[in-house]
């Protein structure tokens, strides 16, 4: 699979990938967007997916663990980095299997935030493998 221009704000969004995390880093890097990884291995509740969400997305110490506080905290400027972000999310079937309302809810407030930065002009690309 071919990773489309990161710099392209209107196309950004949720993604499905079967790459490795590397080839994101490295199209991050030439659009010059803050690169994230999301590792979801082992992850077996709502509470472990919110802390695999603030380590890999490294979220503020204020970030509440629950959807509302995620959902800010992916809205908020200073955290996106100045020209957008590129997230890598690994080993996500087996929580969205085990967990589908939850996976629903974190797909949707991912879609939203890349919604909400694509109509300010900054790429926000998850891509979920």
């Amino acid at each position: 699979m071919k990773i489309p221009d990161l710099s392209q704000t209107a196309e950004a969004g949720v993604r499905e990938w079967s790459g490795a995390p590397d080839a994101i880093k490295a199209a991050a890097a030439a659009a010059k967007l803050k690169f994230a990884h999301v590792d979801l291995h082992g992850v077996g509740s709502k509470t472990e997916l919110m802390a695999a969400l603030a380590k890999g997305l490294g979220l503020p110490e204020h970030f509440g663990d629950n959807w509302d506080a995620l959902a800010d905290c992916l809205e908020d400027g200073d955290w996106l980095g100045a020209h957008g972000i590129a997230i890598a999310v690994r080993h996500s079937k087996a929580y969205a299997g085990a967990h589908r309302a939850d996976w629903s809810t974190l797909s949707e407030i991912l879609g939203e935030a890349a919604e909400y930065w694509r109509e300010l002009h900054k790429p926000f690309w998850v891509f979920v493998a």
